[in-house]
């Protein structure tokens, strides 16, 4: 009798999950601490909450070539070594700033839309649905920025994975607070039941206190933020105006050896009063 072999069973592609199996290469990695490795991480993070479907290699290398660019074209314009650099400097951050604002206004969406699919996610609760067949129901019905991070979580519940499961990167994907609060609470319901339908409408009315309470604060600080990023941008102003005037102002002070003592502490100032407002402005907007 022939033996038979057997042949292992492969499972086809399918195109429905090609964007969940797919690598995305981050850069930074969760078992270190060290500087290096926040800043990875806070870019893997940008690339992903900014809604943009661009990998961090490709990112990196726009900013490269941004970088190239700006800086060749300062060059061409100044000749000057210095002016090259400050060019390239300023090209190689512009894709990023352009990033974090995309990720301010894609927050910003998915906080307004999110009471609402709560109350939607409420409603369908007391019709005595699973809490899967509401997540599916609220991620058809939910418009993008919010519907598609939802989607992708019903996508995972489609694979057979279960609620906590489904929705456990929901924060890292958005990077809201009131998305952990969320994830939170459904994870709780499904290891310890309780009333879902309590749950989602007092979550729902402090979401919705708490956005009015941001409002009323950034209405508040506007003329402070406002004042922080004129702060920001008028030494980068002065020094560009002065070096459009005359391209060899910068070298005439670095030949000074008092110019470049100031120079120097000017700069390092600089950067750390930027790095402070920075972090500021960051908490005032992280929510």
């Amino acid at each position: 009798m022939r033996a038979q072999v057997l042949t292992p069973a492969r499972i086809k592609p399918r195109p429905e999950f090609a964007a969940i199996l797919k690598e995305t290469e981050p850069y930074g990695h969760g078992e270190s601490d060290d500087l290096g490795n926040r800043l990875n991480s806070w870019f893997d993070a940008l690339m992903l909450q900014s809604g943009v479907n661009i990998s961090p290699p490709l990112m990196l290398a726009l900013c490269v070539c941004s970088a190239l660019a700006v800086g060749g074209a300062a060059f061409v314009l100044q000749e000057d070594l210095l002016a090259t650099s400050f060019g390239a400097l300023i090209g190689f951050a512009a894709p990023i700033a352009v990033f974090v604002v995309l990720r301010s206004r894609r927050q910003k969406q998915m906080t307004e839309q999110l009471p609402p699919a709560i109350d939607e996610l409420s409603r369908a609760a007391r019709t005595g649905r699973s809490l899967e067949s509401c997540l599916r129901i609220i991620a058809a019905d939910t418009p993008a920025p919010l519907g598609v991070e939802l989607r992708w979580a019903a996508r995972k519940l489609d694979m057979g994975l279960s609620v906590s499961q489904a929705i456990r990167d929901l924060p890292l994907r958005t990077g809201l607070i009131s998305m952990r609060v969320l994830t939170t609470a459904l994870s709780v319901h499904e290891q310890t039941g309780g009333d879902l339908v309590q749950v989602l409408d007092r979550l729902s009315r402090t979401l919705r206190e708490r956005a009015q309470f941001l409002g009323r604060l950034n209405a508040m600080t506007a003329a402070f933020k406002g004042t922080a990023v004129f702060m920001l941008i008028l030494p980068v102003g002065i020094i560009g105006f002065y070096m459009a005037r005359d391209p060899n102002y910068v070298s005439d002070l670095i030949d000074s050896r008092w110019g470049l003592r100031t120079l120097i502490v000017a700069v390092v100032l600089q950067i750390i009063g930027s790095s402070v407002i920075v972090r500021i402005l960051s908490r005032s907007q992280r929510g």
